[in-house]
């Protein structure tokens, strides 16, 4: 019916023991940047789980060591994960342990200061973008400019089919990205309480892309 708005996809926070613990140490100002790195790309394998639970299998037959039986693969041209640059690969190395034969996508964005609008200096995307789902992967879910705009690029180049992967998320920012694209789910392994004046999480984890790179 014309005039219907589309409800927003969900936002998964997931809430296993395992992820919880390891968020926990990552949090920590004393984890090294080894652990950090470490830690990061563990979660990543869990949250990798979560992010592919919708996609489609199709029937085949195999031939075991004792006898055949119907078996199920996964159908069609698959994954492309999408990094947001740079923070974005801590979690794009350990979903790759995960999903080896995934296409990747760059795309360069960094925040303005002085407005926090995202600028995009770099992008780098698979062909055919439009036949295969698209794994966003960023840190942080901050004022939510960024995600939206890296969105909104992969949009324009074709992607129908986009979820969006985060280690911490804040309110504003789930907000944000739930109207600027109500159909991309979001999955994040915690919502913590706010933004401070700089546009910083609080109370995060610091600077994830220093914390992965030991650039701080």
């Amino acid at each position: 019916m014309s005039g219907e708005q589309t409800p927003p996809a969900p936002v998964v926070v997931l809430d296993h023991p395992l992820v919880q613990h390891k968020l926990t140490r990552l949090r920590q100002a004393t984890t090294s940047t080894a652990g950090f790195r470490r830690l990061t790309r563990e979660i990543s394998l869990l949250m990798a789980y979560e992010a592919t639970r919708d996609l489609k299998l199709e029937a085949v037959e195999i031939e075991t060591p004792l006898e055949r039986m119907e078996g199920h693969l996964l159908s069609g041209k698959k994954l492309c994960l999408v990094s947001i640059l740079r923070a974005g690969n801590g979690i794009l190395d350990g979903m790759l342990d995960l999903l080896p034969a995934a296409r990747v996508g760059h795309i360069g964005l960094f925040r303005d200061h002085a407005t926090l609008e995202p600028v995009e200096y770099y992008m780098k995307l698979p062909d055919d973008i439009g036949e295969r789902v698209c794994i966003v992967v960023d840190p942080m879910l901050a004022t939510g400019h960024s995600a939206a705009a890296a969105i909104d690029r992969l949009k324009g180049a074709g992607a129908r089919h986009v979820v969006f992967v985060c280690l911490l998320a804040a309110p504003e920012g789930v907000a944000f990205l739930s109207r600027a694209h109500p159909d991309v789910k979001i999955i994040t392994c915690a919502i913590d309480r706010g933004l401070d004046d700089h546009g910083y999480i609080r109370p995060g984890l610091g600077d994830a892309g220093d914390r992965l790179f030991g650039t701080k």
